[in-house]
């Protein structure tokens, strides 16, 4: 792997070396991370003999989560069933969401007006949250009798927010038909920028970037991304009804793209909605993870796949009310699973009497708000309020970004409001406060409820052909494929100095398990940690393991050569993990439990357990957990998660990522307490990192 991505992702660097848990500190530069010039065995591609294993194991984990809402909803059988489904749905979802913020006073002001021919532009700034400013377009028609039918308009991804041509004609188009439009600016985009810097633009990028930095950050700290996007939608609504000109019993919801999942949010999230119109969205979990498609943070609710919740869900929460589900015959939100969607609800909203309004329009387009559903979502809103007829779109007059823009300088940073990073620091803190420093057993408590329980007895294990010319530091290594659960295996790599083609020695003794950051393969020729280990305990058998989804197991899904990416393969796999109630790290850290079962029930009573980068994390909570670890060893391991949250970027992946965790512990209360097992010895790892 290149030292620059590698390093990309080992910030936050320190020594702390102890003597049952020493964690030596990585650094930027080769030099310093203790690699020198590539030789011709340390350029190999790493080996990856199951790239699929990831996508294999959730598609069977999707299929039983679809089958748990299939099941629920063929048990339909009456009107009172499905009243009852429909409560049940709100119930999970509001569990998936958490709780919502008390309201408090939106304090809005009007920053400027534009005239045009039929309706006029505000341009206004509200708070959705206490110094949390919100901009925003209001478009009210002239020369109708009030009070008029209102719509909030949620946007996709677009960096310019509100003011993209696809939202101000769906804006346009419903005012110059006698709707008072409400569309905002998305978190992290148009004026709204989260992490700007001096000269207004987003340090980290707008928009799909912004979004997956702020959710990994408040999931440390318990926070789900996409309930503070479905928060500025409510606080919208919650404006559009304090306007004379708002008929409250006519209320709507449309977007598109992330805002078309939005949408779908709000549907199941507040009961005032009396119509609603998702485009380019609706489609279901199931399809897109077999389509091998990521989407944003705040799309991956926490606990849906678990509560068996999919995407046709979030509209029952509102039936019997009407919903129209607009799609694109192109679009990659497979239509398939908009389909699909449709063909679920429509047996509910049939038991309860309102079958006509569940409404599947499909357009020849690609994806985006095109005419086509923009047309659909006119007709359908103008049958259920009676404003207008057909579903033609007037002629619309494009405006430029300027004349829609609420701030003074573009961006809402410069108006002292404050970023949800600024409350996720804040809510760190707070937390590190009222927890104080947990105990042993309080803290194993917490990581017997965070990681899976493991079965009592050892798990099953293949041995694989073995591989040659590595440039091993020594010239044999068996390889073992452990059976961690059903359809997972973590790799174990036996190095010996003679060939070894069968099981491990069925003796007692010592082992040392190296957890590898990103490829075991790679690390035994290249890791200077590596020799340090063998050199230093040369009595001890020396095992090296890639835990669930590195190395040979690394994902070859979402794309060429996207594992590395934000929105890569890496980050795919976690946040389903959240979604189904887990998180990567402890998954992981289940895998090299197993292994040390393994490695215990052939005789291995006492494991120097040492972890380098993203293997620190499983590591770390497995030897709090594990009585077989007599000493760890971490190098370029993370200072705090604490350290993720309160600072306004960093490089760690959203698989290292424990949601809510900083509720419970933190990394420096494991280090202290693996410190606590034995007396204080200074192991020296890595000659070229100076000790503090």
């Amino acid at each position: 792997m290149p030292s620059d991505l590698l390093s990309s992702y080992l910030t936050r660097r320190s020594v702390l070396q102890w003597g049952t848990a020493s964690l030596v500190g990585a650094a930027t530069s080769r030099r310093a991370f203790g690699q020198s010039a590539p030789s011709a065995a340390s350029t190999m591609a790493p080996l990856n003999r199951f790239p699929r294993m990831m996508q294999d194991y959730f598609a069977a984990r999707l299929t039983a989560s679809q089958k748990l809402g299939n099941d629920r909803r063929a048990a339909i059988t009456s009107r009172a069933d499905a009243e009852a489904y429909v409560a049940t749905v709100r119930d999970r979802i509001r569990d998936c969401f958490g709780p919502l913020p008390e309201p408090t006073p939106l304090k809005p002001r009007i920053m400027g007006i534009v005239e045009r021919d039929l309706y006029r532009i505000e341009n206004v700034i509200f708070e959705s949250r206490p110094d949390f400013l919100v901009t925003a377009n209001l478009y009210v028609p002239k020369g109708r009798s009030l009070p008029l039918p209102g719509v909030v308009g949620t946007c996709g991804h677009s960096i310019n927010g509100k003011a993209a041509e696809a939202y101000q004609s769906f804006a346009q188009g419903l005012a110059r038909q006698g709707y008072v439009v409400l569309i905002y600016d998305p978190i992290g985009q148009g004026e709204r920028l989260q992490y700007p810097n001096d000269q207004g633009k987003s340090k980290v990028g707008a928009g799909v970037h912004e979004h997956l930095l702020s959710g990994n950050q408040q999931s440390l700290v318990g926070e789900f991304h996409g309930t503070w996007h479905a928060w500025d939608g409510i606080r919208a609504l919650d404006y559009l009804l304090t306007r004379p000109e708002v008929d409250p019993k006519h209320v709507g919801v449309t977007g598109n793209s992330g805002g078309g999942t939005l949408t779908m949010w709000l549907c199941g999230l507040d009961s005032r909605w009396t119509m609603a119109a998702p485009s380019c969205a609706v489609t279901s979990f199931e399809r897109n993870f077999a389509n091998e498609l990521p989407t944003d943070t705040e799309q991956c609710p926490p606990k849906v796949l678990m509560h068996g919740l999919d995407h046709a869900d979030f509209l029952v929460a509102m039936a019997p009310k009407p919903v129209i589900i607009l799609a694109g015959e192109k679009d990659y939100f497979d239509v398939r699973g908009s389909i699909d969607a449709y063909e679920r609800l429509k047996p509910i909203y049939r038991w309860l009497g309102a079958e006509n309004n569940i409404r599947l329009a499909i357009g020849p387009n690609p994806h985006g708000y095109t005419p086509a559903n923009r047309e659909a979502m006119y007709e359908f809103f103008n049958i259920q309020t009676g404003v207008s007829q057909g579903g033609r779109e007037p002629s619309l007059a494009i405006e430029d970004d300027s004349t829609l823009q609420c701030t003074p300088n573009g961006q809402v940073a410069q108006l002292n409001s404050r970023s949800v990073f600024s409350f996720t620091a804040a809510a760190s803190q707070q937390l590190r406060e009222q927890r104080g420093q947990p105990d042993a057993e309080p803290l194993r408590r917490v990581l017997d409820a965070l990681i899976p329980a493991r079965p009592d007895q050892p798990p099953q294990y293949n041995i694989l052909r073995s591989v040659s010319k590595r440039g091993y530091t020594k010239p044999h290594a068996t390889c073992y494929a452990i059976e961690t659960e059903p359809q997972i295996r973590a790799i174990a790599y036996r190095m010996d100095e003679a060939g070894h083609q069968s099981r491990p020695p069925q003796r007692p003794g010592r082992a040392i398990l190296f957890v590898a950051h990103q490829s075991s393969d790679a690390e035994l020729r290249n890791e200077p940690l590596v020799n340090t280990l063998l050199a230093d305990e040369r009595e001890s058998e020396f095992y090296a393991v890639d835990l669930r989804g590195i190395g040979d197991s690394q994902p070859d899904t979402c794309g060429e050569k996207q594992f590395l990416l934000p929105y890569g393969s890496d980050y795919f796999y976690a946040a389903h993990a959240i979604m189904f109630g887990q998180s990567y790290p402890a998954l992981r850290a289940f895998d090299l439990l197993r292994v040390i079962d393994w490695l215990k029930s052939c005789g291995r009573t006492e494991i120097h357990l040492a972890a380098l980068g993203w293997g620190t994390i499983p590591a770390t909570l497995a030897a709090i957990v594990s009585d077989s670890v007599h000493k760890i060893t971490l190098k370029g391991a993370l200072t705090s998660f604490s350290d993720l949250a309160e600072r306004d970027h960093d490089q760690w992946p959203a698989s290292s990522f424990i949601p809510n965790v900083l509720k419970h512990f933190d990394l420096p209360d494991c280090y202290r307490l693996l410190e606590a097992r034995n007396s204080l010895n200074l192991v020296t790892a890595d000659s070229s990192l100076p000790a503090k």
